[in-house]
């Protein structure tokens, strides 16, 4: 989808969760490896039903999920041949643990922390007391210490024996 704000395309995604179906929108970044994964998807459809017209193929491309289900073993494999598999702590890193490191960049990033918890469906709380440090980051002294003007009044203050002005 096209986001008007960022002037950038985005996927919105449905996320089925512990609590039900929930909404997210992705980065900008996100787009290109999706759009491969449903192509290379859509090209193992062709394979295993040859001759098969093309809007029957995308009928059944609609009715298919894109993701296999979630292999453990082949994600570790990925991360320790790429030397990732043990973060900077020496702690084991999991498919869980992208979901912190989306929010760490998107708090580096200075995004809205309220945006970051209704993306990831997590509360503003969750996220204050788990990633502190990089809210740390984020506050400005120059934003907090700014003294913004005054919103014009609707009518002057009246001093006593004044008479109001039309």
């Amino acid at each position: 989808m096209y986001d008007y704000e960022t002037k950038e395309t985005i996927l919105d995604i449905d996320v089925r969760g512990k609590t039900g179906v929930g909404y997210c929108k992705s980065t900008a970044n996100a787009v290109y490896p999706f759009q491969c994964l449903r192509d290379r998807r859509m090209g193992e459809l062709r394979i295993d039903n040859p001759g098969m017209p093309q809007e029957e193929l995308e009928a059944l491309f609609r009715h298919t999920k894109l993701f296999r289900p979630f292999k453990r073993e082949l994600f570790n494999k990925i991360l320790r041949e790429e030397g990732l598999k043990q973060d900077r702590d020496g702690q084991p890193r999991t498919a869980y643990s992208l979901r912190h490191t989306y929010i760490c960049f998107r708090l580096m990033d200075r995004a809205n922390v309220h945006q970051i918890a209704n993306n990831c469906r997590t509360s503003v709380e969750m996220i204050e007391m788990h990633y502190a440090a990089h809210i740390r980051d984020r506050l400005l002294a120059s934003e907090i210490n700014t003294r913004r003007p005054r919103a014009a009044r609707k009518g002057k203050k009246q001093t006593p024996g004044e008479q109001p002005t039309t």
